[in-house]
C-alpha cells in the first residue's frame, strides 16, 4: 500500500510538483446540466403594454432576459445525502406588438419558471464558525454556517421559440403564479398586471442550464511553485501612462471575424469528424483526431 502523502516538501519524487499543501476550497459533489423548452409561459405585462396587447392584431418575439434566479435546497429524508434544489427564474420579456398599418409598438413584461433538480451533496454536521469582519453586521464572528450544501445555479439569457396571443374570459379573482419581490417588480418602468386582462401573452423560451452542490473542504494538492507574475507594470506608482493613444491602436489586430463570418465550426465538437486546423482536443476511433 502506497505511503499516504502529508503536507510538505516532497523529496525524492520524480514527480515535477515540489510540495504538497493542504488548502481550503469549494468541492463540487455533483453538477447536472439541462435544456429546458419552456412552452406556453404566461407573461405578466405592464398596463400600458396590457392596454397596447388589448387591440393588437399580432406579437413577434423580441428578447428574454433572465433578471435573477431564487434558489432553495432541502434535504431528501428518504434518501440521505440527497437534496432537491428549487430555482425559480424571472425574465423580462420584451416584444413587438401590431397594431394596423403603423409600425410596431415595444410591449414589457414578467414571465416565471420553476425547475427542480435532485444532486447528491454529501452530509455533514458540523457547525462552521468564522472569524471574518462582517461590515453589514455588528463587530462579531459570523453566525455558524448550516451542514446544508450550497447550491449553484449558471445560466444564459434563454431564446425565444416562439409567442401568441390568446384571448380569455377572466371572470374570478386576481391569480398570480407567485409573489413577485420588489427587487423584480423595479425591473419595469410601471406596475405589472396580474389580472382583468381579455388577452394574455404567452411565450416559448430555450432555457440551457447548469445546477451544481458544492461544500467548503481541505483539499491536499501539489504545488509546483509560486506564482509569480511574468507581465511587468506598465506605470509607476502615482505616475500616468502617456503613452499616445494611436500607437496603441496600431497595435490591435484587425478584427478579421466581425467582418466576415467563420468557414469552419469552432468549439469542442467531435462527432462525426475532426479536421487538424479544429484543434479539437479528441480522440475519435474513426479518425483518431488529437491536438
Amino acid at each position: 500500500m502506497p505511503e499516504r502523502v502529508t503536507p510538505g516538501p516532497v523529496n525524492g519524487s520524480c514527480n515535477s510538483f515540489q510540495e504538497a499543501v493542504c488548502i481550503h476550497t469549494k468541492k463540487i459533489f455533483d453538477s447536472c446540466k439541462d435544456k429546458d423548452c419552456i412552452e406556453d409561459l404566461r407573461v405578466y405585462l405592464t398596463r400600458s403594454s396590457q392596454e397596447i396587447v388589448e387591440r393588437a392584431q399580432s406579437v413577434r418575439g423580441g428578447t428574454a432576459e433572465l433578471l435573477t434566479a431564487y434558489i432553495d435546497v432541502e434535504p431528501i429524508s428518504f434518501n440521505k445525502g440527497f437534496y432537491t434544489v428549487d430555482v425559480r427564474y424571472y425574465y423580462r420579456i420584451t416584444a413587438d406588438a401590431f397594431i394596423g398599418a403603423v409600425r410596431p409598438v415595444e410591449i414589457y413584461g414578467l414571465a416565471v419558471f420553476d425547475k427542480r433538480a435532485i444532486l447528491y451533496g454529501s452530509e455533514s454536521s458540523a457547525k462552521v464558525f468564522s472569524s471574518q469582519y462582517n461590515p453589514n453586521g455588528p463587530d462579531m464572528q459570523n453566525l455558524p454556517v448550516t451542514s446544508v450544501p450550497n447550491a449553484i445555479v449558471e445560466t444564459v439569457d434563454p431564446l425565444i421559440l416562439g409567442m401568441k396571443l390568446v384571448d380569455v374570459c377572466d371572470c374570478g379573482p386576481c391569480e398570480c403564479c407567485c409573489d413577485i419581490p420588489l427587487g423584480v417588480a423595479a425591473c419595469f418602468p410601471e406596475e405589472l398586471l396580474l389580472c382583468g386582462d381579455t388577452r394574455r401573452l404567452y411565450v416559448t423560451l430555450g432555457q440551457f442550464s447548469i445546477i451544481r452542490l458544492e461544500r467548503d473542504t481541505q483539499l491536499l494538492v501539489p504545488v509546483y511553485d509560486y506564482c509569480l507574475p511574468q507581465k511587468e507594470c506598465t506605470c509607476s506608482c502615482g505616475d500616468v501612462c502617456q503613452e499616445d493613444p494611436c500607437e496603441m491602436f496600431r497595435h490591435v489586430d484587425f478584427p478579421v471575424n466581425e467582418f466576415f463570418p467563420p468557414n469552419t465550426q469552432t468549439g469542442g465538437n467531435c462527432g462525426c469528424g475532426c479536421p487538424p486546423s479544429n484543434n479539437c482536443g479528441c480522440s475519435n476511433s474513426n479518425n483518431n483526431c488529437r491536438n
